[in-house]
């Protein structure tokens, strides 16, 4: 497949839906590393190794020197939201990152300047929008593929990628509407309040062909309407929802305990957080889809059907907590019963000061340089092998995601080596001592 990818030349325009804390804190991020200010720590792409052939050839190049991604000084940032802040303004209010550094690139960021936003406020019912599109369902699909088409041509941009950054949205599951494309489009053109805000996003550009990365617990892409559009227009799409805080924990800690084969009777997991976020997550039909999309990563890992003694009565309860004077700084608390040899008891108790943003932002940038890569490789619908990066990986119907962040991490790298002609890597290594025994 390598001869097969197009290079990745020209300007990268990464769209995002929602500029908050996130998105501004990607934006300053990306903008300060080409500055030379600070270093992508937390970016796979950019800090990344990846082993190729056996251990004994001693090949580890960056990631990025391996696979052709787009570079950090031909990315364009463009974005909307449902407030005016240009990105300066606005970073400067998330208060995610040291005004010093902010002001250090003042003149980068004052200049991208939200397009009005696709806004419902019935799907996000503590936001209040007041930089927002007027018009039914389909009006704000072509005026979102326009902005797209006009953002592309006044920026010169040869590629677009879209990452939503915004709310998670309230939750409610797929319908009749959302079943085929031929159905949605009619509900589009019925203006249907059954499609929410992402869709209208994610609709606008696989349309365009654009790929489109989900980072919210959003229902978003994860129906069969908009699956089906992403084969039709050859265009690939991820979700849903940026893997960080809490659920990194549970993906990193999870796993270990299943391969030691230790019980868990309950896990107990809960959060503060003053962000944007953690106010729209303070309504309970909101913090349903987050609810939602951090429960099934334990499921998933420990598959108590199959383990029953080991994790068939387990316990798993969440809780989120609106808490303002916490800003961006999350905190979260999991307390795990778990049990050893011959059922005697232990715990686990994990206090994570993170900082929510600061976690998102590389994945961001990694979500829009991957699926940038797997457009340019002609690789069209589901993009699994980016799970890495997921809550809640996107599967074909009838497929397990697979959530032990160590899988992800092979599944990840050997896709990049099959694209790039290499051997794909079992880690059996039995070879390397069949060699020896034969030589004896």
């Amino acid at each position: 497949m390598k001869d097969n990818i197009q290079p990745a030349k020209g300007k990268l325009g990464i769209l995002i839906p929602g500029l908050g804390a996130v998105a501004t804190t990607l934006i300053a991020g990306v903008e300060a590393v080409k500055k030379g200010i600070s270093q992508p720590i937390g970016s796979l792409t950019q800090m990344g190794h990846i082993r190729l052939g056996k251990r004994t050839e001693n090949r580890y190049p960056k990631i990025k020197d391996f696979v052709p991604l787009a570079d950090l000084n031909d990315i364009v940032f463009g974005g909307w939201d449902v407030y005016e802040d240009n990105v300066y303004e606005a970073a400067m209010l998330a208060k995610v990152l040291e005004p010093g550094l902010i002001a250090a690139i003042k003149p980068e960021l004052e200049k991208i300047k939200p397009m009005k936003a696709a806004f419902d406020k019935n799907y996000a019912k503590n936001l209040v929008g007041t930089h927002v599109k007027q018009g039914t369902r389909q009006q704000l699909a072509d005026e979102v593929m326009a902005d797209i088409e006009n953002f592309k041509a006044q920026n010169g941009c040869d590629r677009i990628v879209l990452v939503w950054c915004g709310s998670t949205e309230i939750y409610y599951e797929a319908s009749e509407i959302h079943q085929s494309l031929a159905a949605f489009e009619q509900a589009l053109a019925n203006d249907d309040k059954f499609i929410s805000p992402s869709m209208i996003y994610a609709y606008a550009a696989l349309k365009l062909g654009v790929p489109f990365a989900n980072g919210a617990p959003n229902l978003t892409v994860d129906i069969p309407a908009l699956v089906e559009l992403s084969k039709q227009t050859n265009t690939p799409i991820a979700g849903k929802d940026f893997k960080t805080g809490q659920t990194l924990m549970k993906t990193i800690l999870a796993p270990g305990l299943a391969a030691r084969s230790l019980g868990i009777s309950g896990w107990f997991s809960t959060n503060i957080l003053g962000n944007r976020d953690g106010l729209v997550l303070d309504d309970p039909d909101n913090f349903k889809t987050k609810e939602v999309s951090k429960l099934g990563v334990l499921e998933d890992i420990l598959r108590p059907e199959e383990n029953h003694e080991l994790y068939g009565d387990i316990f798993h309860k969440i809780r989120i907590n609106y808490y303002p004077p916490h800003g961006d700084n999350k905190e979260s608390w999991d307390n795990i019963d778990i049990f050893g040899w011959l059922g005697y008891k232990m715990q686990i108790k994990i206090n994570f000061l993170c900082r929510d943003s600061i976690l998102a932002a590389p994945i961001a940038l990694d979500l829009a340089l991957f699926i940038d890569l797997a457009k340019r490789a002609e690789m069209s619908g589901i993009q699994e092998w980016l799970s890495f990066y997921l809550k809640s990986p996107q599967t074909l119907p009838g497929l397990r995601p697979e959530n032990d962040i160590f899988k992800q991490l092979m599944k990840l790298q050997n896709t990049l080596r099959h694209l790039m002609g290499e051997d794909l890597i079992t880690h059996l290594g039995l070879d390397y001592y069949q060699d020896l025994v034969e030589v004896l």
